[in-house]
């Protein structure tokens, strides 16, 4: 969903910082994301999926495909509609494009936000700056 740094993922999870760092620390570890700085004054990073990280597409597609089935209700619609870059069509749940047949990766998609799961991710980025100010 584009989130790459520290702050925004931590408010974008509601992770504690020692759990995120914690969990970031772990798969830096296991070679699936690398830290990139951003900053120099005060040095920040942003965290980039490695080779091994974006293989691992296919089991969070898989994941994906399983939670909208059976963890929801059925007149909730989808949280994010995946689309096709190559042709413009939704993907649905799979890991081959229901609009055009060919498969695809997590690079290949861009997501678009339902409006409700759009303004809850809004509201917790607003929270999360607000307790940045505080």
């Amino acid at each position: 969903m584009g989130n790459r740094r520290f702050d925004a993922i931590q408010v974008q999870t509601l992770a504690s910082p020692q759990m995120l760092t914690n969990r970031l620390k772990r798969l830096e570890a296991d070679g699936m994301i690398e830290r990139h700085a951003y900053s120099d004054r005060p040095v920040r990073y942003e965290y980039r999926l490695t080779a091994k990280g974006e293989a691992f597409s296919s089991v969070l597609l898989a994941l994906r495909s399983w939670g909208e089935t059976w963890c929801k209700e059925p007149e909730e619609g989808l949280a994010v509609r995946q689309i096709h870059k190559a042709c413009g069509q939704e993907v649905g749940l799979g890991t081959v494009c229901e609009g055009c047949g060919a498969p695809f990766t997590v690079e290949d998609v861009s997501g678009e936000l339902s409006e409700a799961f759009a303004r809850e991710r809004a509201d917790r980025s607003a929270a999360g700056q607000a307790a940045q100010t505080r």
